[in-house]
């Protein structure tokens, strides 16, 4: 009796098992030093197999990033627990963010590190992604708003910023995580919290902080002095 047929592995798995172990070598070595070779020997496959599943490397890498972009976004959208008070919306929405991010830290290289700087393509596929996260989280703001006031108490492109503000300061945070011994998603959450909602509560409760009067002088001296004119020879 000959040996039996080996089962082969459906396509679209194939595929997955080469996106993991490029998503592993682009995340620890980046774009420019990832090998073709090290992608495919990390999947069990040829090298050949992997140019004709996904055509060349930039279309791997970009294959890579799409991939791991829509996984945090519906890892963030599917943390938030509608029913909880705003706090605890953004509070659900961040532990979902951070404990993606530490589970995934080459993706995060991926995403946050290396997309960003090898090019338009990519990066603004991550733009994309980030624009998404921003309109989620702007959507909690107004929802705090309107909770905390029966109808939208903050101007749409004050609450578009304080979104944009937070997101970027999450971002910088799960950087910090990444590369700090010990720190857990709950404390990376928990440290955002206590930096950004304690502002956001009293915003919410109609007590804004305000900027102090400036004398006439301060204002004088912080304004851009005027360029000067060449003076033409007569």
């Amino acid at each position: 009796m000959g040996a039996g047929k080996t089962k082969r592995m459906p396509r679209a798995v194939r595929e997955q098992q080469m996106l993991d172990a490029a998503v592993r070598i682009f995340g620890q070595r980046g774009y420019m030093a990832a090998s073709m070779d090290e992608i495919a020997e990390l999947a069990g496959v040829s090298k050949p197999l992997v140019y004709l599943y996904l055509n060349s490397k930039d279309d791997l890498f970009s294959a890579c990033v799409r991939r791991e972009a829509r996984a945090l976004t519906e890892a963030v959208r599917a943390g938030v627990r509608p029913g909880l008070p705003a706090d605890g919306q953004l509070w659900s929405g961040l532990r979902a963010f951070f404990t993606h991010t530490a589970r995934n830290q080459d993706a995060w290289r991926v995403l946050h590190l290396h997309a960003r700087t090898h090019g338009e393509r990519f990066a603004a596929e991550v733009a994309a992604m980030r624009e998404d996260i921003v309109a989620f989280v702007t959507q909690l703001i107004a929802a705090a708003a309107r909770e905390a006031h029966g109808r939208p108490h903050l101007p749409e492109g004050e609450v578009a910023g304080l979104a944009e503000a937070l997101v970027g300061a999450a971002e910088s945070l799960a950087d910090w995580a990444g590369a700090t011994e010990g720190v857990t998603a709950k404390q990376a959450a928990a440290t955002l919290m206590n930096f950004a909602w304690a502002g956001l509560g009293d915003l919410m409760a109609g007590r804004p902080w305000t900027p102090p009067e400036e004398t006439d002088a301060e204002l004088a001296s912080s304004e851009p002095e005027a360029p000067a004119v060449p003076v033409q020879a007569g």
